[in-house]
């Protein structure tokens, strides 16, 4: 079970006795009864499906599909009777459709290149008609908010039928908003500087839970840690943050259809994720935990908790983080850590207070670790987002650094064991790093890192086909800062150990742009590791896959950093 839609997400839902979802081998959706059975196919096998939502009666599956990069919001019979047909084209993305509880209206998330989900989208609200013996078809369809510069995320119908929430940043913060269906009437819930949204990557993505009533409960992001508010009918909130002690990371809220439960992914620094259902209504709360992700046998001291901290970058402009000190219990250290600056990917996306194996695998073996929102980080408000546009390889460069020069002034990393490491994006900012501040960094460590920016515009996936028109620029007018921003080029500049890593089959960064940076290295005998894994993509699956990889990390860092 997984679907293929850009990057994924939206793998299954369940409903009336029955779960659907997408099958990984042949991209189909499925149909699966819960009383026991064989699954059977409902939809046909071409393209890729994702999201699939079932209409209040049962009948209809509504989801999302893309074949030969033509993307579609499309709907077929639950009993796979029908040949599916589509309910909205003409855009090139779609996302988050939801079902009114009458069954009659359908609301999604549409975006068109060159924007990214978090650029700019429409919602769009869409009336049904039921045609005698056939599938349902669009009657009529309205923009009802967003657009090129507004940001929207997550329709959600309220379980009385009146309103529809969604998350907008056109405040400049990702608040939510209710829109009474009948009179048009649109209030926003929530204010301030925190964010309800998150940047969508992929499908299946949500944030808000409507309840019973016109109340909802959403996750609130501040300082990267979330927690949870409830927004009652009469607008006003309350923070529930003492009921999820611990749980600093919450995804995917969902609610009981009688609306006394919350169920969630919850996690933190310390907390591996768990499926979790909270009483709403129960004083004192209640917790429960369904499943655990992980066995949980790791004693807490070995365990380190991040710490949200700010500093000034070059010019003079904050920049946002997160911390985590050393943490062994059976360990003592003298002096000032080293430390690893650990960047994240995307570049449109955020350090969280989340649970982190890679974060804890450092700590626990006496690294401090930096996870540095730089500007152009989501979580800090859309201006912030925004600084990024045609600043990547500037700001992620220069406020990593900065983060880095900050914590050894504070006393809290040692200046001569500095270490920059990232995947993907980050994987990027790690090479453009070494390329430019030769001897700050002992090491770098990259994992399928860009270092082509004209090879990743010609070669990576649909969803991402116009990203660089706004992180670097459009092309050909842009070319000479996709040179300059392409650490390929600059390459023989580069001079301190570095190790990289890649899967074989990545199709986001493919290895040739791994292998032209080891061929470099290798050319002019700078000391480096180049580890290459079969069947691997953007990222590892596989345990042995893992296992080497933190075995090979740790090996390079004694080496390089710890003992050099």
């Amino acid at each position: 079970m997984r679907a293929f839609v850009g990057y994924g997400g939206g793998d299954f839902t369940l409903a009336h006795g029955a779960a659907y979802f997408v099958a990984q081998h042949d991209q189909r959706i499925y149909r699966q009864e819960l009383a026991g059975g064989s699954p059977r196919p409902i939809t046909p096998a071409f393209g890729a499906a994702s999201t699939p939502r079932v209409s209040p009666d049962g009948r209809w599956l509504l989801y999302v599909h893309t074949y030969e990069d033509v993307d579609a919001l499309a709907v077929v019979d639950t009993a796979g009777k029908h040949w599916p047909t589509k309910l909205a084209t003409g855009s090139d993305f779609y996302m988050q459709p939801a079902w009114h509880p009458e069954g009659d209206q359908i609301a999604w998330i549409e975006w068109d290149h060159p924007n990214m989900p978090w650029d700019g989208t429409r919602l769009k609200l869409a009336h049904l008609a039921f045609p005698e013996g056939g599938l349902p078809v669009v009657i009529s369809a309205t923009v009802e908010a967003g657009g090129p510069d507004t940001a929207i995320y997550q329709p959600e119908f309220t379980p009385d039928a009146v309103s529809l929430l969604y998350v907008s940043d056109h405040s400049g913060w990702g608040h939510v908003y209710r829109r009474h269906l009948v009179s048009g009437e649109v209030r926003e819930l929530t204010e301030g500087d925190s964010d309800f949204g998150e940047p969508a990557w992929s499908q299946g993505q949500y944030r808000v839970a409507a309840l019973p009533g016109g109340a909802a409960i959403a996750v609130r992001s501040k300082d990267a840690f979330d927690s949870l508010t409830l927004i009652h009918s009469t607008g006003d909130l309350t923070d529930l943050s003492s009921r999820h002690a611990g749980y600093t990371s919450i995804t995917q809220p969902a609610v009981s259809p009688d609306g006394t439960r919350l169920a969630f992914i919850g996690s933190g620094g310390q907390q591996p994720p768990r499926v979790v259902v909270m009483e709403l209504h129960q004083r004192p709360p209640v917790v429960t935990v369904i499943r655990r992700s992980d066995p949980e046998i790791t004693p807490r001291d070995v365990l380190s908790e991040p710490r949200a901290i700010s500093w000034p970058s070059f010019d003079g402009e904050p920049a946002h983080g997160l911390y985590y000190a050393p943490a062994n219990g059976s360990f003592v250290g003298t002096g000032a850590p080293p430390l690893v600056v650990l960047v994240h990917g995307g570049p449109t996306s955020q350090a969280r207070a989340a649970w982190s194996a890679q974060v804890q695998f450092l700590t626990s073996r006496g690294y401090a670790v930096l996870y540095p929102n730089y500007r152009g980080s989501t979580g800090y408000g859309r201006d912030y987002m925004l600084k990024l546009r045609e600043s990547w390889g500037i700001f992620d460069v220069e406020d990593s650094r900065a983060g880095a020069e900050y914590l050894v002034r504070e006393g809290l990393a040692d200046g001569s064991r500095l270490v920059i490491m990232g995947g993907s994006a980050g994987g990027f900012t790690v090479l453009l790093s070494l390329v430019r501040f030769q001897g700050f960094y002992r090491a770098g460590v990259s994992m399928f890192g860009v270092s082509n920016q004209f090879t990743l515009a010609a070669d990576t996936h649909k969803f991402e086909a116009r990203y660089l028109d706004t992180m670097l620029g459009p092309l050909p007018e842009a070319a000479a800062v996709y040179r300059e921003r392409s650490p390929i080029f600059s390459a023989n500049a580069i001079s301190d150990p570095v190790a990289l890593f890649q899967g074989d089959i990545d199709r986001v960064v493919p290895r040739e742009q791994s292998d032209s940076i080891a061929a470099s290295l290798r050319a002019r005998g700078i000391p480096h590791e180049y580890h290459v894994y079969e069947g691997e993509g953007h990222g590892w699956r596989k345990a042995e896959t893992i296992e080497k990889f933190y075995t090979s990390l740790d090996r390079f860092l004694r080496q390089y950093v710890l003992f050099a």
